[in-house]
């Protein structure tokens, strides 16, 4: 991971299967409304909970993640989960980038579903302590379910003898909820388009729709796994 020259880092991670314009305009945002240094998108090497058998190798979401982001300032690819390797949990690598920049900042961005579900992740007491979260609006999650989450974490912490605690007003300053509209574009429509042979450049741009289409990527019976 190239050293972040910034005091401010977003991390966006994700399966990117593949990565698309959603994610861009996610990581632009989040930029642009907390004035974050720079965004790293951080694809995953293997998700913590869940086996897909059309899962690219990761080599391959690298790649299309790289593709996506080239020449869009203050954004950037990160190979840190590749690089460690095994299953991808998001506190190892916000433990990860903050030994080895102490002095930034950290924001996981995430939508609103994922982030409702937070007291079910590693360590989610320890994530909050060693990021803020930036939150996009997901159909069918309401920014309610998330301050619950979060104080879901907070009982648990207490539940286990952990000192201290934050109240209401406290989490909500942990959590900032991202001004734009729910994405209407996903992963799963790429993939289902290019399956079909259709055109997918305006889900994933032109050079990640090359890259699919040159790699045999979610092409019928053609995986791209290798």
């Amino acid at each position: 991971m190239a050293p972040p020259e910034a005091a401010s880092l977003g991390i966006l991670g994700g399966t990117f299967n593949p990565p698309h314009l959603g994610h861009l305009a996610l990581a632009r945002e989040a930029r642009e409304e907390l004035g974050l240094g720079r965004v790293l998108l951080v694809p995953v090497q293997a998700p913590p909970h869940k086996t897909d058998a059309q899962l690219p190798a990761a080599r391959h979401r690298l790649r299309m993640t790289e593709l996506l982001v080239d020449g869009e300032p203050g954004v950037a690819a990160s190979p840190i989960e590749i690089d460690r390797g095994g299953p991808s949990f998001t506190v190892d690598t916000l433990e990860q980038i903050h030994a080895s920049h102490p002095d930034a900042e950290l924001t996981f961005i995430v939508g609103a579903d994922s982030a409702s579900t937070l007291p079910a992740w590693r360590q989610p007491a320890k994530l909050l302590e060693l990021a803020r979260l930036a939150v996009a609006a997901r159909p069918g999650s309401e920014r309610e379910d998330v301050l619950d989450a979060l104080a879901a974490v907070e009982r648990a912490g207490r539940d286990a003898g952990s000192e201290g605690g934050m109240g209401r007003a406290a989490r909500a300053a942990r959590v900032h909820f991202l001004n734009m509209a729910p994405l209407e574009v996903s992963s799963s429509q790429a993939r289902a388009r290019s399956a079909r042979g259709e055109q997918i450049e305006e889900l994933v741009g032109p050079a990640v729709a090359r890259y699919i289409a040159e790699h045999g990527l979610y092409g019928a019976g053609a995986p791209g796994r290798s």
